[in-house]
């Protein structure tokens, strides 16, 4: 191979790296009136016990929908959660009603806010690999995906700040609504 095609490799290479990998992680699922977009998670150490999920849910349609669950085969309890920080203690709570996704609007489950959280894993999230995950809406109903497994400490396909970098202490708190 020629220094120059070497060279272009390299660059490419580079690039994609550089990028964070979004295009190679990209698609999105139509359900109804909802957009899923930025299905990703982190690759898990072995043994541990928990993994979250994360993806932007868009409502093109005229009336809010909810976000009730989500499960996978790769773990004994799905939940929606959602972390705050408070006084320099980051809490985590199951939000048991699920999440609302406005007419007309978005949500973003992010590191850092509301999550899928993943408890009693069965098997570590691989990099590279993708979760099979069932997510089920109020009004679009049950839908059948996939999370990308990015590398552990990776900040999403756009590269989004997450909770990582926080401070403090973190408790987490059983709540029932």
């Amino acid at each position: 191979m020629s220094f120059r095609k070497l060279s272009a490799c390299a660059l490419a290479a580079a690039l994609l790296i550089g990028s964070g990998l979004s295009s190679a992680f990209a698609h999105s699922v139509e359900a109804g009136s909802l957009s899923l977009t930025d299905l990703w998670t982190r690759a898990t150490p072995p043994g541990a016990p928990t993994g979250a999920g994360y993806l932007t849910i868009t409502n093109h349609g005229t009336e809010p929908d909810r976000l009730v669950s989500a499960s996978t085969p790769s773990a004994e309890k799905g939940e929606i959660h959602e972390m705050t920080v408070k006084d320099g203690v980051m809490t985590m709570r199951p939000i048991d009603k699920g999440v609302e996704i406005p007419a007309g609007g978005s949500i973003t489950l992010a590191p850092g806010g509301f999550h899928l959280m993943f408890t009693g894993l069965k098997e570590s999230f691989a990099d590279g690999g993708k979760l099979p995950v069932t997510l089920t809406f109020e009004k679009a109903g049950t839908v059948e995906t996939f999370l990308h497994i990015m590398p552990i400490g990776s900040k999403g396909p756009g590269g989004a700040e997450g909770h990582d970098g926080h401070e403090g202490h973190m408790s987490h708190e059983e709540h029932t609504q």
